[in-house]
């Protein structure tokens, strides 16, 4: 029904639960935000077509959508329709055989708040004051055909207390096949939850749900010249994890030598006691945890909780980003812009780095999970240069742990993937005068490129690092939340004191780590700990919902197992001895 030529390199993302949908959603804004802002002259660009496939209406219009499959439940789309409406001609069969008196109940719409009310405004032209709306033009691929009021940021809206999902913010149009709803269980209320590890897995033991997630795969794939992998983003505290498991397993013995970059999500988790819930999110992190790592290339755990145990240590905080933990609306921005960064090295123009590959550099010696960091935004004042800006980080990495692993001791690690993005060519390296001292090593490089590969070096030396630096930042466009500091200028650099007034951050630089570290170690290890030395059949219900004791208790020794793969020679044995 659509022509959509092959894309090289193609990834398609799997998004599944409604966190994972918080986090999905502000990642497809940030990729929209670039593509509807005047391209940036930079040696290495991030290519579009990696994560968006091209196609077209029955009616010839072009189109250009997310290649993406979303699994939510029932109440999670508010206002969005499940078929969405960018496909406007395609017909739904909605006769009814039955042939006796029907009676129709109608239900107001859900109210929207006043972003997706302009959206609508805006479709099909242009709103009163001069602003155009991505969702309301043809969704071409050839940006440099779209109107220049495109260009222009949209107007900030204050959406804290409005946003009760994800779909309240989505800017960008989906395709009628990205949509995948459950329907047995709810987004909210107290009742038909899916609250549990056996329930999630047990969803796609059902030929119905499994069909239908094999034909929405078959269609993205098949139309793929080259397909790299799969990123999938999969809650971690709620029974989506058993979906996120068996999705992994499906992807894994179907598409055998692709990768699957597989990111595992938390929400901020309130600390305001031990309950039976509490036991539940942690016994969903560690089954998925330990199914989701197994089964993927990679495995990372993103989450600004402190830790994931029984009582979460306090949230992260950011220095230049002042963040609401209770709104998920807060949260899901920051990991959405660390993973837009982290994931630049396979969706490059100019580079063959694969998933596959990136994979790779982590895999040795059974370290198939990795911790994040990232500085959102990075601190650099305007016209500094990056050697000056590194030189301030000698004693503490520039970066905020994302991973729920606790702060990093030392720069210890077995391999590292660093991006920066954000800082101009100009700013590369230090613009020494003649016959001056240099500050630092740092100050006599010659290319961005060698600043950043040697402060890595110096922070881990014998480290496998590979680093990548870009000009272009990110975009933080509405509906991004405006939670940054005012020292930030509308590009996102510190300024040297408060300003007059303040003025919205357009655009941030960023940093982002993902290593495979140490502290992966006492991170597992301790969440093994807590459940090894609890009798876990008090909760019998979460084991009626489709896991058998045994295997729980055999995945706990693999969660064991794996953190053992993350410890130095330094370490010591004793308290795992006495916890055994």
């Amino acid at each position: 029904m659509f022509e959509a030529g092959g894309t090289p390199r193609a990834a398609l993302t799997l998004q599944l639960g409604s966190y994972a949908g918080f986090v999905g959603a502000h990642w497809w804004n940030l990729q929209d935000a670039v593509l509807h802002c005047e391209s940036e002259v930079q040696e290495r660009k991030v290519c579009p077509d990696v994560l968006y496939r091209a196609g077209r209406t029955l009616s010839g219009q072009e189109t250009y959508t997310p290649r993406l499959i979303l699994m939510d439940l029932k109440g999670s789309l508010n206002s969005l329709k499940q078929e969405e409406c960018l496909y406007g001609d395609m017909k739904i069969d909605t006769s009814v055989a039955w042939q006796g008196n029907l009676m129709t109940h109608q239900e107001d719409p859900p109210a929207k708040n006043l972003f997706l009310q302009d959206l609508s405004k805006l479709e099909g032209g242009m709103s009163s004051d001069g602003d155009f709306s991505p969702r309301a033009l043809p969704l071409s691929k050839d940006v440099s055909q779209l109107p220049t009021q495109l260009h222009v940021s949209q107007k900030g809206h204050q959406l804290e207390g409005s946003v009760r999902v994800w779909s309240d913010y989505l800017r960008v149009r989906l395709h009628p096949r990205s949509i995948f709803m459950i329907h047995q269980y709810n987004d909210d209320g107290e009742s038909s939850q899916l609250e549990a590890f056996g329930q999630g897995e047990s969803l796609l033991h059902d030929p119905t749900y499994l069909e239908e997630l094999e034909d929405r795969l078959h269609f993205y794939v098949e139309e793929c010249d080259y397909l790299q992998g799969f990123q999938i983003l999969c809650d971690l505290n709620n029974g989506f994890s058993g979906v996120g498991a068996k999705v992994t397993e499906l992807l894994h013995d179907e598409y055998s030598g692709r990768g699957i970059l597989t990111w595992g999500l938390t929400p901020v988790i309130d600390n305001v006691g031990v309950s039976w819930k509490n036991f539940y999110r942690l016994m969903n992190t560690v089954l998925g945890i330990v199914h989701l790592s197994s089964h993927s290339s990679l495995f990372c755990p993103l989450s600004l909780n402190g830790s994931l145990g029984l009582k979460p240590e306090a949230p992260v905080t950011l220095p230049y980003v002042h963040y609401d933990a209770s709104l998920n609306f807060h949260s899901s921005a920051i990991l959405a812009t660390a993973m837009d960064t982290f994931s630049v090295p396979y969706r490059l123009h100019s580079s063959q780095f694969s998933m596959v590959q990136l994979a790779d550099a982590f895999n040795s010696s059974g370290r198939k999970v990795v911790a994040a960091g990232a500085a959102v935004p990075f601190p650099i004042a305007y016209g500094q240069s990056l050697p000056d800006a590194l030189c301030s980080y000698q004693l503490a990495v520039p970066w905020t742990p994302l991973s729920s692993c606790g702060e990093q001791k030392d720069s210890c690690c077995f391999a590292q993937s660093v991006v920066l993005r954000g800082i101009g060519k100009e700013n590369h390296i230090s613009n020494l005068p003649p016959g001056s001292q240099p500050k630092s090593a740092l100050h006599v490089c010659e290319t961005g490129e060698e600043v950043l590969g040697s402060y890595l070096h110096a922070r881990c030396p014998g480290t496998f690092s590979t680093s990548y630096l870009l000009q272009g930042p990110c975009k933080v466009l509405a509906p991004y939340p405006q939670f940054f500091s005012a020292l930030l200028n509308k590009q996102g650099f510190l300024l040297d004191k408060l300003p007059g007034c303040t003025t919205a951050v357009e655009s941030i630089p960023v940093l982002t780590a993902l290593q495979s570290s140490p502290t992966l170690h006492s991170a597992l290890y301790s969440l093994y700990k807590e459940l090894h030395r609890v009798d876990v059949r008090r909760w019998a219900s979460f084991f009626s919902a489709g896991i058998e004791l045994y295997d729980f208790q055999e995945a706990l020794h693999e969660l064991r197992t794996l953190s053992q793969c993350y410890k130095t020679s330094s370490e010591l044995d004793e308290s795992e001895d006495e916890a055994d």
